[in-house]
């Protein structure tokens, strides 16, 4: 059984990679284009404004696979501040099922292991990998 889910192991880190990219990202285009929502886009130089770059821009890197591993890393990071500041810190309520924030505190737990296993070979970071490699 364990050699199936090995055999399984790149297409999903791949197909996890891309589809919580594309999740992601689509917050990022709702903040900075109005996109997907019926809200007006926020300020660029606000806070959400940068949170918004932050999530098309890295959520961007994460899909297609272009330096992954820093930009999930980054991700982690936003969205553990996303959770202390603009969940637990507004609502007083450090626990997720009290303040809300199930989905940023799973944001940040899946980045961060895409920063430390990496998202799969299906990608940019990939193919220069596999260029370098046939280079040498």
């Amino acid at each position: 059984m364990n050699d199936f889910f090995a055999k399984l192991q790149p297409l999903s880190q791949n197909a996890m990679r891309i589809m919580v990219g594309l999740a992601f990202w689509s917050h990022g285009a709702q903040k900075l284009f109005g996109w997907f929502t019926e809200r007006d886009p926020v300020a660029l130089m606000s806070r959400f404004g940068a949170a918004g770059m932050i999530e098309v821009f890295a959520g961007g890197m994460v899909i297609l696979g272009f330096y992954h591993r820093p930009a999930a890393f980054l991700i982690s990071g936003e969205m553990a501040v996303t959770y202390f500041w603009m969940h637990a810190g507004r609502s007083g309520e450090l626990f997720w099922w009290a303040n809300r924030g199930e989905l940023p505190m799973v944001y940040a737990f899946v980045f961060l292991l895409i920063a430390a296993f990496g998202g799969g070979d299906f990608s940019i970071d990939g193919l220069l990998k596999k260029k370098r490699a046939a280079a040498a």
